[in-house]
């Protein structure tokens, strides 16, 4: 094979200008994409996202489930995960196939709960550092929790975070809990914002998909 065949050195080692800048351009770190709505609010998960309520919630469940004799895996764990409490519950009888009502797990579970609130809860690392945020740029913001009124009052109030937050919505004011998007059309609207521009923060399956 002749050397014809072959670019010469010359041109390997000289492209063009428009290839030189071409490849410049290439190798220039790319811009983010601007936001395509400005964040006009912000609804807060609770369980779990600002509370380590969700880890008391295992603890529940394991004593729940021992005291019948079985185990509170992580499977079934992760399915009631973000549902709301009655329809947690109905899975876990549903899924160990229990004797019990909804409402006797639920009034169970509240038992459990009162006696580790006091000691065990805890506000999660990062959620006082945002809310002094939005604090200073006067962003509204409210918790839409699957949890009860009742139990949101008490778990917020517990930790002083109840008067940081403009309003609460839970499962109890819509007609479908999570995963169904309801309760965050719900506080976009009480906030008077679109649903688009309201920032969303989730950290379960079921709320991620609402």
């Amino acid at each position: 094979m002749n050397s014809d065949s072959h670019p010469s050195e010359s041109t390997q080692a000289h492209d063009s200008p428009a290839r030189q800048h071409l490849a410049s351009d290439n190798q220039r770190p790319q811009s983010p994409e601007p936001w395509a709505r400005a964040i006009r609010a912000v609804a807060f998960d609770m369980d779990g996202l600002m509370v380590n309520t969700e880890q008391l919630y295992n603890e529940v469940g394991q004593t729940i489930l021992s005291r019948r004799g079985k185990k509170f895996t992580g499977e079934l764990r992760k399915k009631m995960m973000g549902l709301p409490g009655r329809q947690a519950f109905a899975l876990m009888i549903e899924w160990e196939q229990l004797a019990d009502t909804v409402d006797g797990l639920a009034e169970e579970s509240d038992e459990i709960f009162a006696g580790l609130l006091p000691h065990k809860l805890e506000i999660l690392h990062g959620l006082e550092t945002l809310l002094d945020f939005l604090d200073q740029i006067s962003l509204p913001r409210c918790v839409a929790t699957s949890s009860s009124h009742r139990f949101a009052a008490e778990v917020l109030g517990t930790v002083q975070l109840l008067d940081r937050m403009d309003f609460v919505v839970t499962a109890e004011d819509v007609e479908h809990g999570k995963p169904a998007p309801d309760i965050y059309l719900t506080a976009a609207r009480r906030m008077g914002v679109s649903a688009e521009s309201m920032l969303v923060l989730e950290d379960s399956h079921h709320g991620c998909r609402a």
